[in-house]
């Protein structure tokens, strides 16, 4: 296997324009190194049944794919307006009525128990273009108007009074955002754990979980998944797990910076600063980490990118994203396979200009503040010392055996610039490692002993084509058995 040239991984989702066989084959060919399925649309069984297929036509094209389930999440939509929509306007009042069947230009109907609402609150409709503000608080019998914040859902009031602040054009059911923790809108749902569990069992190397408020969300989701469980990937699109974010990476997989929802519920002028600091603290975590949300968006129709979206990809590469994501260009996409080779070709030339050096050199600053453990504190400088020792030595590959993956994770947050070569025993860290920045993975023997450990390390870097006879490479993994696995174990190895 040769190292690839293009190190920032991507991740494509597919839909109806690129879950039939044919069309899945170029999307990977492609470049695509991760195969994202949204269960927001379509009917779940369905759309889990595509692990397999992706399976199958990875395998003929000879790459080690990995499979992110996104779930729903708990979305909120408006009742439905009449067939052609209602236009409002700024100064337009309307009333937002739980439990309103229909919508329309006075009211409009949620399906919920109870509004959290305060005066000056922001409600947006639909992607963002509608902001609507709350005026004032309807009283309900049973409760007061200024007792309406921090209630019971039960006991909360059941209507506000709403001015348009910003106007546009509502059909359909568009979605509603409210504050954050408002309205019970924090992730997973009880469905979302169901589903959770079908995609483990399908087969899926992770599962994204949606609108998560706290590191407690997403323990809930690792809980619920047991132990053998695909890698738990926390979507960071609220304002409260922004400001939680080493929380949630304490206990997160990885995470996503979810632009699409963090620009309706943060000031758009904060997100670019927000995805920055964001992919700083998961690498210094030894997360990976995903920016994910319009990135293409116009090769949804058009043949080529804007001008702006190539340099926001670029951006994305030069903060040191593990990942970049395509949504709508590769499902609902006029050509799905085109827009991946374009993400694949800014990716591959921004690495060019990317200053991967300074950003190793600088990690340490940014090292997780929580307290860890001797095993982790063991791995953290072992890892720290194989980049390093590459560096120093010249050498042609860092060799990481790892069972679980953490190792040549670790490594990565350093993001050498020499190719990262993993060994694992196990299929499925194989493809989980599909999502980590510059890490190629290949399926390995079982060692008994650390001498064997690094035999097998140096065939396979011969064998992947990362290595040749003469070479240094640096060798790192643990010791075979230890009960609580750590990075012990580094050598520098001339090949012969």
């Amino acid at each position: 296997m040769r190292q690839p040239e293009r190190r920032t991984k991507i991740v494509a989702s597919i839909g109806p324009a690129s879950w039939d066989e044919p069309v899945l084959r170029k999307v990977i060919a492609a470049g695509a190194d991760v195969i994202r399925i949204n269960l927001s649309h379509g009917e779940p069984a369905a759309q889990l049944a595509l692990i397999e297929r992706v399976r199958r036509v990875s395998a003929e094209e000879h790459r080690d794919i990995g499979v992110l389930v996104d779930l729903p999440g708990p979305k909120l939509r408006m009742a439905p307006f009449p067939d052609r929509g209602v236009p409002l306007v700024p100064g337009d009042r309307l009333t937002l009525t739980c439990g309103a069947p229909e919508s329309g230009a006075s009211i409009i109907g949620v399906d919920l128990d109870g509004l959290g609402l305060a005066v000056g609150d922001r409600v947006v409709a639909g992607d963002g273009a509608v902001v609507l503000e709350v005026d004032a608080v309807v009283a309900d019998d049973a409760v007061a108007a200024d007792d309406a914040v921090d209630r019971d859902p039960g006991a909360l009031p059941r209507r506000v009074e709403l001015v348009v602040r910003r106007g546009g054009h509502l059909q359909g059911r568009p979605g509603i955002h409210l504050p954050d923790g408002v309205g019970g809108i924090a992730g997973p749902t009880a469905r979302d754990l169901d589903l959770a569990r079908a995609a483990r069992d399908a087969g899926a190397d992770a599962v994204a979980a949606s609108f998560v408020q706290r590191a407690s969300d997403v323990q809930r989701l690792i809980d619920a998944l047991g132990a053998e469980r695909p890698q738990v990937v926390a979507k960071v699109e609220t304002a409260s797990a922004v400001e939680q974010a080493d929380e949630i990476l304490a206990v997160a997989d990885a995470v996503m910076v979810a632009r699409g929802d963090l620009g309706i519920r943060l000031p758009i002028e904060d997100v670019p600063h927000v995805q920055k600091r964001l992919v700083r603290s998961a690498i210094a975590a030894g997360r990976p980490v995903i920016t994910a949300t319009q990135m293409l968006e116009s090769m949804v129709t058009a043949a080529y990118p804007t001008r702006a979206e190539v340099s926001d990809v670029a951006n994305a590469v030069f903060d040191g994203t593990d990942a970049v994501m395509l949504s709508a260009e590769t499902a609902v996409g006029a050509e799905p396979a085109e827009a991946v080779a374009v993400m694949a070709a800014v990716v591959a030339r921004a690495e060019h200009e990317a200053d991967y050096l300074q950003w190793g050199a600088k990690l340490g600053k940014l090292r997780r503040s929580r307290p860890l453990s001797t095993t982790a504190r063991i791995t953290d400088a072992t890892s720290e010392g194989a980049w390093r020792a590459a560096t120093n030595v010249g050498a042609a590959a860092i060799v990481c055996c790892t069972p679980s993956g953490d190792t040549a994770r670790a490594v990565a947050r350093f993001r050498p610039t020499v190719p990262v070569l993993a060994v694992s025993p196990r299929e499925q860290t194989v493809r989980e490692l599909s999502l980590t920045w510059g890490v190629s993975a290949v399926l390995g023997r079982p060692w008994a002993t650390t001498d064997e450990m690094v035999w097998f390390a140096t065939q396979e870097a011969v064998g992947a084509g990362v290595a040749h006879p003469g070479d240094v490479i640096v060798v790192i993994g643990g010791y075979p058995g230890d009960p609580d696995p750590a990075a012990d174990v580094l050598r520098v190895v001339r090949l012969h």
